[in-house]
Parts: C-alpha cells; sequence; structure tokens
C-alpha cells in the first residue's frame, strides 16, 4: 500500500480542523439569561435609555431627584446605580467609597459615616469637588453642582410623576437602595456594589436581604442586575448564584468580559458559560473596539445585552444606535431619548 504524501495528510488534517470549527461554531450556544431578556433592545430594535446614576448632567447622580428626572425623560428608563454601606449597615447611592467628593462633608468614608448622620445633618448630595486618589476632598473648597450648561438645579426643578412631593425644597439628600426600588416599582436596575473584600460581601448580604424583603410586592429579583468591578464580588456572586440564588442576576466582571471578547473573534464563545444577563462596556479600551456588529451579535446569541458606558455626545450615540446596541448609559437621558425618537417615531 503506497504511503499519503505528507502534503495530502497535512491537507486532511487542516479540512478536519475546519469541520471541527465549523461544527463548533454552529453549536447553540449556552444561554446567560434564560428567556426574554428584558435587558435586550425593544421588539422595534430601540435601544434602552440607561440613566447613569440617574443622569449626572441634569441632576446630581445618585439622588433621587435625579431618577425622578429620568423617569420623566422615559417611563421606561432603566436606572444605573452605585451602592455602598455605611457605617450603620444602610446600603445608599453613591459612586465615590467617600462623601467628599459630593458633600460638604471632609474626610468622610462611606463605611465610617452613619447614615443617621448624614439626615440628621440634611447633608446635601450637590456639590462636584475636586477629590486626591484616596477619594478625598483634594482642596478643602466645595464647588457646587451645576448642571452640563451650567445652570444650578434645586429639588423644585424636577418634574415628579403625579403625587410625588419634593424631599426637601433645597436640599438633595442622601438616598437609599430601598428607596430607589419602592420609588420606581416597574421600571428595571442595574446596582453596582463599589465596595470590595468583607465589606463589600457584607454589602453585597444587605442587597439581597433588601430585595427578598421587597420581592413580594415589587418583583426586584426579576427586574434587578447587580454588577461590580471588582473580581472577589463577582465571584461572589456566581457563589450566590450556585447557592441559594438561583434566580440572581448580574453581568460580569472585565475579565470575563475580555474572555468573551477573546472567544467572540474565532467564533468560539460555545466556551463561554457565565450565567450573566447583560455587559456593560465601554466602545473601546486601549485600542480594543467593543463597539462592533460582530460583538453585538455573538452576544446576542447567547441572550445577553450589550450595553456601552458612559455614552454623552450625540455622534457617538447614533453610532451605538445604529450598531444595535441593546443599551446605552448616559449622563444625559433627554439627549439620548432626544435621538432615539429621531430614529424610530
Amino acid at each position: 500500500m503506497k504511503k499519503r504524501p505528507k502534503t495530502t495528510i497535512a491537507l486532511l488534517a487542516v479540512l478536519g480542523l475546519l469541520v471541527l470549527w465549523l461544527v463548533l461554531a454552529l453549536l447553540p450556544k449556552p444561554q446567560g439569561y434564560e428567556g426574554d431578556n428584558p435587558f435586550r433592545r425593544d421588539e422595534d430594535g430601540r435601544p434602552h435609555i440607561i440613566a447613569h446614576a440617574g443622569g449626572n448632567m441634569e441632576f446630581p447622580d445618585n439622588t433621587l431627584e435625579a431618577y425622578y428626572n429620568a423617569y420623566s425623560v422615559d417611563p421606561d428608563v432603566i436606572m444605573e446605580t452605585d451602592v455602598a454601606m455605611t457605617e450603620d449597615g444602610v446600603v445608599v447611592l453613591t459612586h465615590d467609597l467617600t462623601f467628599d467628593r459630593k458633600t460638604n462633608l471632609t474626610n468622610a468614608p462611606v463605611e465610617e459615616t452613619k447614615y443617621e448622620d448624614l439626615m440628621t445633618n440634611e447633608v446635601n448630595f450637590a456639590f462636584e469637588n475636586e477629590i486626591d486618589e484616596d477619594g478625598f476632598n483634594k482642596t478643602g473648597d466645595f464647588i457646587p453642582y451645576e448642571t452640563y450648561d451650567g445652570r444650578s438645579v434645586t429639588p423644585l426643578d424636577v418634574d415628579y410623576p403625579e403625587g410625588v412631593e419634593p424631599r426637601h425644597e433645597e436640599i438633595f439628600l442622601a438616598t437609599t437602595l430601598e428607596e430607589l426600588i419602592t420609588a420606581f416599582p416597574d421600571n428595571y436596575m442595574i446596582v453596582e456594589m463599589k465596595q470590595s473584600g468583607d465589606i463589600g460581601r457584607e454589602a453585597v448580604d444587605e442587597i439581597l436581604r433588601i430585595m427578598e424583603d421587597l420581592d413580594d410586592e415589587y418583583n426586584t429579583f426579576e427586574r434587578i442586575t447587580l454588577a461590580s468591578f471588582h473580581r472577589d464580588i463577582y465571584d461572589y456572586y456566581l457563589e450566590l448564584r450556585e447557592g441559594d440564588y438561583p434566580e440572581l442576576l448580574f453581568s460580569p466582571q472585565e475579565d470575563a468580559i475580555r474572555r468573551f471578547y477573546i472567544l467572540h473573534w474565532p467564533r468560539l464563545t460555545l466556551f463561554f458559560d457565565e450565567p450573566v444577563s447583560s455587559f456593560q462596556v465601554p466602545p473601546s479600551e486601549g485600542a480594543i473596539n467593543l463597539a462592533t456588529r460582530a460583538f453585538i451579535n455573538a452576544a446576542n446569541r447567547h441572550n445577553i445585552a450589550v450595553h456601552y458606558w458612559t455614552i454623552n455626545d450625540e455622534e457617538t450615540m447614533r453610532e451605538l444606535v445604529e450598531l444595535g446596541a441593546d443599551g446605552i448609559l448616559t449622563d444625559r437621558p433627554t439627549l439620548l431619548k432626544e435621538v432615539i425618537d429621531d430614529y424610530y417615531d
């Protein structure tokens, strides 16, 4: 029997690998979310307006008033917020781990400050102070908040739903996660845990307690997805999902997104089985372009929504709408609403 030439054997091996690759590329993908994913774009193709911290360029971020403003722009808005737990165990809305940037407090770590004191002293969350790398007030000056077009605002400037009264006429008070959930019983939410380590896990436990207590009336486990940039907190989400909270929704930490991005190039995302409902990503990260139709389509095949942050210019908003983004996080929900309406109305 004649031996096959080495070139023929090599060619057959290559063809075999191509067939294997084709099979793997075409196989059904693991579903990050079972059923209709409400975090994906609407049936008519409209992307979700996601109010980043409520819309920080229209009202002070992570205040209840900012979210009421976003709701007045679009009643179906997805609320995105950042949270941390205070010394007395209250989960409050805050982007930073100190209160120095947003208030007239100084040297005020969240975990060393009592929510009770914030309310008793009517601390105003309407500043934009300069902070150092540790999150503390850099200059000692207090810079009042202004909108994107240089206006000062008060809680009275919000267009509240019928029957809702301002909490205060002049001050933007601290806001708790529980207040946000109960104020908007029908809106979907993205809740990002800012703390890590032991305090972060304790804060997550408190979030879950709140969600459990409110679930019967507010369907918290159906409409809230958790997030975190911290690997240890994301690993805790996975642990909770495997344990007592199989219904828990969350988005992945950047390591998982990086792995998905690498796998999507050779169409091998079959090997990505993270149980996540959405990705929150920037349009680009260094030289990596995440704002592509291929990336969005690959995620959607896993029933994972793709949300882009934080987009405040009209040109980029339009590019993402045309690409088919599932949602766009913005500090300017009014502008994004105008852009989307221009496409779909």
